[in-house]
């Protein structure tokens, strides 16, 4: 007896060595990834989640130059255009709730839009088939000045904005071309069809229902951001904050904060529909098609990227993935899942030269099934 004991013991150990061993490789190889973080920079967080669980949350650098706070998995990040699946989902939660429909007109909406708007539908504004004409170059036509000195524009703005012009770029549905604009018209929605602010809305039917407890549109002087990462551009080997500008303050195309530790939720909903259906999912992984079911090309004539609502849906390595990247001042992130491996990796930085989709498929190599 005191044999067989003694041999399932050194059996338990190699079982238990053989498992943690590859974990300890795959820990040290994305260490080796994010080593160019030095201690006390601006940094990293990453996340990998694999078959339903977070096997890996750590972060790289310093929140705050000012404290040296070190990022962690609980550091909230300005996700940037990663929140146009938030504002994606707060639509298609109006959609289900029977208040909006995806084929509705921007004038049904807003009966006041000038005429080019009838031919806009919600779908169209979701897949950025709209046409509409992009914020950020009719502040800088109209202004002058340098962006730092632009005053920020909320999302309210940018609709007036909009209600000024005359035309889309192009007609509706025929084209694609990736518009903040859009994102942002449809937090007004949000606004108009629920009668909650759009913050509210996303609080009260997103991130209270799903324990995103520290996750916020961040409005400046209504609410604060907690264990925050401020975000910075390194010019000449010295960082310096540049955590906002003139289109911080949009909500819909880039304004939520979040972290590791909230995603990691937000993630879990999705794989397993706690807030929609896989039937009613289904519309936001399906791309739009030109006429007669041809692939949809961009203004230059180029091949568009297959986007649903507020996802890309372009494989990559030959693995099926939803994908979405976001830059602002400061901030560069990105998040890809990769649903037939069970396979979650999300990259967070606050450090403006970071390629976090890079970052994230090097990480999300490390997982995929060797040949």
């Amino acid at each position: 007896m005191r044999i067989s004991i003694s041999l399932l013991g050194v059996l338990m150990s190699l079982l238990t060595f053989c498992r943690a061993a590859p974990v300890d490789v795959l820990a040290a190889a994305i260490d080796s990834v994010f080593s160019f973080v030095s201690t006390n920079d601006p940094g990293c967080a990453v996340m990998v989640i694999k078959d339903g669980q977070a096997v890996l949350r750590k972060g790289y650098g310093v929140s705050d130059l000012r404290t040296l706070r070190r990022i962690g998995p609980e550091t909230n990040f300005r996700l940037a255009s990663l929140t146009k699946q938030f504002t994606a989902m707060a639509i298609m939660l109006l959609v289900h709730d029977g208040k909006l429909r995806y084929e509705d007109r921007l004038t049904d909406v807003f009966p006041d839009f000038p005429a080019y708007g009838k031919a806009i539908t919600i779908r169209q504004l979701l897949n950025h088939t709209s046409g509409l004409v992009d914020f950020e170059d009719i502040m800088a036509k109209h202004q002058g000045m340098a962006d730092d000195k632009i005053p920020q524009i909320k999302d309210a703005g940018v609709l007036d904005l909009l209600k000024q012009q005359s035309s889309a770029k192009f007609t509706p549905g025929s084209s694609w071309a990736y518009s903040n604009s859009g994102y942002v018209v449809l937090a007004m929605v949000v606004e108009k069809r629920s009668a909650m602010s759009f913050g509210e809305f996303l609080h009260q039917r997103i991130f209270v229902p799903l324990k995103m407890t520290r996750t916020i549109a961040y409005e400046k002087g209504k609410n604060k951001v907690i264990d925050r990462a401020y975000g910075y551009t390194q010019t000449a080997n010295v960082w310096k904050e540049t955590d906002q500008s003139s289109t911080s303050a949009t909500l819909g195309d880039g304004g939520v904060y979040t972290s590791l530790d909230d995603l990691e939720k937000w993630d879990s909903a999705l794989s397993q529909h706690s807030l929609l259906s896989s039937k009613e999912m289904e519309a936001a992984l399906t791309p739009p098609a030109a006429a007669g079911g041809a692939p949809l090309k961009q203004v230059d004539g180029s091949l568009a990227p297959r986007y649903g609502f507020g996802w890309f849906l372009d494989p990559y390595l030959g693995h099926r993935r939803y994908a979405h990247y976001g830059e602002t001042v400061g901030f560069r992130n990105a998040i890809q899942r990769f649903p037939d491996d069970l396979l979650t990796v999300i990259v967070l930085s606050n450090r403006a030269e970071v390629d976090a989709p890079a970052l994230a498929q090097k990480v999300a190599e490390l997982y995929f099934p060797k040949k």
